[in-house]
């Protein structure tokens, strides 16, 4: 891993595998969003250091001393926070244990009735295989348009992908109507 040799706390560059690399270039404001999800807590200092072959020692020394990188980090981070993007990565990043969660009352012989069938629901719910789901609600769409005394415009469609024979057929019949 490489540490830091005479680099200049107010420059815009910083040197990730031995290269100079600008904070504006793609792979700067990329270490810039890791950066800021390090200060979020969603990657640790490890996981920067081996992506970006810094020792944890020049990592740490980075984020200490380098103005331009602190302050664009702290940009990151308002900007993350504002969109939301922060919270919902932390969500996510959460959300991800659920299953386990669940899995361990479950499992757990102690809890009650009610919260292992409540743990079941949410583990086939999070599975994908939630049988309250109607099967084919998603492969029509109906249009329906009230015109007053008892006329009505109904548009009953199939959802499905055409082959290329359906659609030179309706290409043809559309290029007819007009």
């Amino acid at each position: 891993m490489g540490d830091i040799i005479g680099f200049d706390p107010s420059d815009e560059v910083v040197t990730l595998r031995g290269i100079p690399v600008p904070l504006t270039s793609d792979v700067g404001r990329a270490f810039i969003s890791d950066a800021a999800r390090n200060a979020e807590g969603l990657i640790n200092d490890g996981q920067i250091s081996e992506k970006y072959g810094l020792s944890i020692k020049a990592w740490r020394q980075l984020v200490k001393t380098h103005k331009a990188l602190i302050q664009a980090v702290h940009r990151e981070h308002e900007r993350r926070v504002r969109s939301g993007l922060a919270a919902q990565e932390s969500a996510a990043e959460l959300f991800a244990k659920a299953p386990a969660v669940l899995g361990t009352i479950l499992n757990n012989e102690d809890a009650s009735p009610r919260h292992r069938i409540e743990a079941a629901r949410e583990l086939r719910a999070t599975a994908g295989n939630s049988s309250e789901r109607t099967a084919g609600a998603n492969d029509r769409f109906v249009i329906h348009i009230d015109l007053g005394e008892d006329r009505k415009l109904i548009i009953d469609k199939e959802r499905a992908p055409l082959t290329p024979d359906e659609a030179k057929k309706r290409l043809d019949e559309d290029a007819e109507q007009r």
